[in-house]
C-alpha cells in the first residue's frame, strides 16, 4: 500500500525518543510487546522504523531480532491521522525487507487488541497458539522435596550465562530468552532463584512485582531434570519467599498447548483466568 506524497520511512534514531514518547500519550493505536525492555530501549537495533511526514512522526514499528532468528513485533504505534492499515502495511513491508536482507527469521507477535489481530491476519501472519494467564491467591504454604544433590538458592549476576543455557535447552527458539534479555530481566526481579545439582545449574525462576502481587515471569528446567520435581520446588520456594513479604497473589502465563506447564501450575493451585491472547507468526525468508 502506497504512502502519501511527502511521507517517508526511515530508521528511528535516538533524537526521536522525545517525539515517540509524546506519540505514545496521544490519540493513537498502540501495541507494546510483553517485554523486559521498554519500546524506546530498542532504538538503534534494526529494524526500528518510523513513518514521517514533513518532520512529524505518524507511526512507528520495531521488530529487532532477539533471540537469534526470532523477530517479535515489539512496538507498533499509529496516530489517528491515517487509517491503521495505511500505517502498518508500508512499515511492515519495509521491516520485512530489512529482516529478509539479514537472513531468514520468524516474525512473531502477541495480539493484545482486536485491531492488531486484523492487521496481522491481513499481512498473512498465521495463528500459532494462544497465551493464557493463571493466578494463585492463597496464604497456604506448599511443601516440596528435591532430587538428590539438588539445592535452591538466590540467583546471582554471575549465574546469567548458565541461566541462558538452561533457557535455550528448555524452550523452542520462539520462546527462548537470550542472555541479553536475561540481563535486562534480572534487575527487575522481586525474587530470582536457581536450582543447582553438584555445581551444575539445572533450573531457575524469575518473578517480578506488580501492583497486586507478583508475576512468575519465567520458569525453566533442563530437559533431563524435568519431571523430577525441580519446577515444583522452585515455585513452592517462591511462594514461601513471597509470603514472608506478605505477598500472596501470584500470576503466570504460558502457552495454551503447553500441557506440562498447565499441569504443573494447576497442581500448585493456579487457576486459569479469562485472559487469552493469540500468537501470530510468519516465516520471513532470507534474500533480497
Amino acid at each position: 500500500m502506497a504512502i502519501e506524497s511527502g511521507a517517508r520511512i526511515r530508521s528511528a534514531v535516538f533524537a526521536d525518543q522525545r517525539r515517540l514518547a509524546s506519540l505514545f500519550n496521544g490519540d493513537v493505536l498502540l501495541h507494546r510487546h510483553l517485554d523486559w525492555r521498554k519500546p524506546l530501549d530498542w532504538i538503534g537495533t534494526p529494524p526500528f522504523l518510523v513513518l514521517e511526514e514533513y518532520d512529524q512522526i505518524l507511526a512507528a514499528l520495531a521488530c529487532p531480532p532477539d533471540p537469534q532468528g526470532i523477530a517479535w513485533v515489539r512496538l507498533f504505534v499509529a496516530t489517528g491521522r491515517l487509517p491503521v492499515r495505511d500505517a502498518w502495511f508500508p512499515l511492515w513491508e519495509a521491516a520485512r525487507r530489512d529482516l529478509a536482507s539479514r537472513g531468514g527469521f520468524v516474525a512473531a507477535a502477541i495480539a493484545l487488541q482486536p485491531w492488531f489481530v486484523d492487521v496481522l491476519e491481513a499481512s498473512r501472519f498465521e495463528l500459532r497458539q494462544h497465551i493464557v494467564m493463571l493466578e494463585r491467591e492463597s496464604q497456604a504454604a506448599v511443601g516440596y522435596s528435591l532430587p538428590d544433590n539438588v539445592a535452591l538458592r538466590l540467583m546471582m549476576p554471575y549465574d546469567l550465562p548458565a541461566v541462558a543455557e538452561v533457557d535455550a535447552a528448555a524452550f523452542e527458539p520462539l520462546w527462548q530468552n537470550s542472555l541479553s534479555a536475561l540481563e535486562w530481566a534480572y534487575p527487575q526481579a522481586i525474587v530470582a532463584t536457581v536450582a543447582e545439582q553438584d555445581g551444575r545449574l539445572v533450573g531457575y525462576q524469575i518473578s517480578t512485582p506488580n501492583p497486586l502481587g507478583a508475576h512468575l515471569a519465567r520458569l525453566a528446567v533442563c530437559p533431563d531434570m524435568q519431571g523430577h520435581g525441580v519446577g515444583f520446588a522452585l515455585i513452592a520456594d517462591l511462594v514461601q519467599r513471597l509470603a514472608r513479604r506478605r505477598i500472596y497473589r501470584l500470576t503466570v502465563n504460558t502457552q495454551s498447548d503447553n500441557a506440562a506447564s498447565l499441569k504443573l501450575y494447576q497442581q500448585m493451585g493456579f487457576r486459569l483466568t479469562h485472559e487469552r491472547y493469540p500468537v501470530y507468526c510468519m516465516q520471513v525468508e532470507g534474500g533480497a
